[in-house]
């Protein structure tokens, strides 16, 4: 090759950081910033012109979105709100019950997209009866709420927050204890016993899963409309799986330990219990669902097998018994914590969030049992789908099933 192709040549290839021309990066830098700079100028233009449309005469679109109504004390009602649409929207006039009521704000009467304010109403409520609110714009567009059955919610004290750690003590933390006390038991099964355990677990897990994706579609659609609710569940789920996949990945295949499996299903199903909590308390506040003895035995049984799910991986392995009373906490204690959310600062779009990842997380938790279940079923010789996990899928989603009927009850 001449000089002057080698020549042609050099002067066609970028010269690398550490080259002859330290001006490059910046020109490289440049050009990525370029579209961004060109963009934000595109933009700014379209705001300072309305898109070219000029002077808008259509009326503004407004939405308001109703989070949480309260009953703080007799006598007075509050209501949090948020800006949901695209223009700003004024707070008018407060109807209770068909009739104009004097209201405070704690904030401006006008507000901007995607802010809030809480609405006090000096009302005066009237103990297990219903109460409709109205809340009208200054363009006159109504936006309805409710107080279903009015009971005074629940004081932030010391005597509250123990009275909701036992709800959650009830229905979280000691089914699953009592659901680990059958691990003796159940290591004395046989291999075919212990696959059906295994699948059992999936089976369980999975109804879980869909559960929570019900639950938390309806929890969506109560948040503001602007966040994308039932859109960003998915999204989260997926992203929580990817990451928790991502954590557990080992560059070898050697087979993770099943005490590790088991908290992996722990936390999986504390996700869940926190979930559940929070739907608890924001009942218990709102005075839409009565805790009687009835409803707490019902979220016991149907809890419950999650112990049994979470002992399944360790019943080849004898961990020591405060491994025990930390599965037990793990999956269970959230209940508490939710409860305590529910009851006290209840959010849609948070509620909805903290059920994504839970989806997510026990999605990758029925992914690692499956793989237990699948290197068994190699070292044996014997396919790893057949009649005794099919039969166990099968029976942890009915008994899950069975159990959710005693809470809907």
């Amino acid at each position: 090759m001449s000089d002057a192709a080698i020549t042609d040549s050099e002067a066609r290839t970028p010269r690398s950081a550490e080259g002859e021309h330290p001006g490059w990066n910046v020109r490289w830098i440049a050009m990525g910033l370029l579209p961004l700079i060109l963009l934000a100028g595109v933009l700014a233009l379209i705001v300072a012109t309305d898109a070219g449309l000029g002077d808008r005469t259509v009326p503004p679109i407004e939405t308001l979105s109703v989070q949480r109504v309260t009953l703080p004390e007799p006598d007075r009602i509050t209501v949090n709100v948020v800006n949901d649409g695209p223009d700003e929207i004024t707070i008018a006039q407060v109807l209770v019950d068909d009739a104009y009521w004097q209201f405070t704000l704690d904030g401006p009467r006008t507000l901007d997209r995607l802010e809030s304010t809480t609405i006090d109403i000096p009302y005066p409520w009237v103990e297990g009866e219903a109460h409709a609110i109205a809340i009208i714009s200054g363009t006159g567009v109504v936006f309805d709420a409710e107080v279903p059955v009015a009971i005074e919610s629940p004081e932030t004290n010391s005597a509250t927050f123990a009275r909701f750690a036992l709800i959650g003590t009830y229905v979280g933390v000691i089914p699953v204890a009592l659901g680990l006390l059958w691990y003796p038991f159940m290591r004395r099964l046989s291999g075919d016993a212990m696959r059906f355990i295994l699948a059992l677990t999936v089976g369980l897990l999975v109804f879980l899963a869909v559960d929570m994706f019900q639950e938390a579609q309806e929890v969506a659609l109560t948040a503001p409309a602007a966040f994308e609710g039932p859109l960003l569940v998915p999204i989260v789920a997926l992203l929580a799986f990817l990451l928790l996949m991502t954590i557990s990945s080992r560059k070898s295949d050697a087979p993770r330990r099943g005490l590790a499996v088991a908290y992996q299903i722990a936390l999986g199903i504390g996700l869940h219990n926190l979930g559940e909590g929070l739907a608890i308390g924001a009942a218990f506040a709102l005075g839409e669902v009565a805790l009687g003895v009835f409803l707490v035995i019902g979220f016991t049984l149907h809890n419950v097998t999650e112990g049994v799910g979470i002992a399944a991986p360790i019943l080849r392995e004898r961990p020591a018994l405060k491994h025990f009373a930390g599965l037990a906490l793990l999956a269970g204690a959230p209940a508490i914590l939710g409860v305590w959310i529910g009851g006290f600062i209840y959010s849609p779009l948070w509620t909805t969030i903290f059920l994504a990842i839970g989806i997510g997380a026990i999605v990758q938790v029925v992914v690692e049992v499956t793989r237990i279940i699948m290197r068994g079923a190699t070292r044996e010789n014997q396919p790893w789908l057949n009649w005794t996990t099919f039969s166990g899928v099968t029976a942890g989603i009915a008994i899950m099933y069975a159990t959710a009927l005693l809470v809907a009850a």
